[in-house]
């Protein structure tokens, strides 16, 4: 789907391109998936728990919870640039699939949230009164998506590593 997507773009890739991509036949396509839509879904949710996994490996607890941040929006910024394509394909073309795209969308944004939350408030330094609420780890998630929507529309998908001050300054300032 990637390929196919990379190539062409979501709205003119067909599930012809996507079954030569991938070297299966429509059969197969159909066994797992009954339209475009639902295989971009899955490929948008497989590459996002890529990058939430990315994020967990870089978190080292022996440093504090700043250097954990920073450590780990930096791989997180680093494994989304080495594929711009798919990159574009994750920020922007499931946007257009409405609804369903959307709801796949927040389910991401929510373990990614989640996350964020397990980090931040499972430090132990961390006054019991400033703890993260869902909403503000929430806003965050948001926060960093927009920065590399801006990125992406910008021409700057390559540069992404430029985006951790600004994300680091950000989590740092509602935790």
């Amino acid at each position: 789907m990637s390929k196919a997507v990379a190539v062409k773009g979501y709205a003119d890739a067909t599930i012809a391109d996507i079954v030569r991509e991938a070297a299966v036949s429509r059969r197969t396509f159909y066994e797992h998936f009954q339209t475009k839509a639902e295989c971009l879904i899955a490929l948008y949710e497989a590459a996002s728990r890529n990058a939430l996994d990315v994020l967990r490996q870089a978190i080292d607890p022996a440093r504090d919870w700043h250097g954990q941040v920073e450590q780990a929006l930096s791989a997180y910024f680093s494994c989304l640039s080495q594929n711009p394509v798919l990159l574009r394909t994750l920020f922007i073309e499931i946007l257009g699939l409405g609804a369903p795209g959307l709801a796949a969308r927040r389910r991401m944004n929510t373990e990614i949230a989640n996350f964020m939350l397990q980090v931040v408030n499972g430090n132990p330094d961390l006054d019991p009164g400033k703890a993260l609420s869902a909403e503000m780890a929430m806003a965050v998630v948001g926060g960093i998506n927009e920065l590399v929507l801006q990125a992406i529309e910008d021409g700057r998908e390559s540069s992404l590593r430029e985006l951790v001050a600004p994300s680091v300054q950000l989590v740092r300032s509602v935790a």
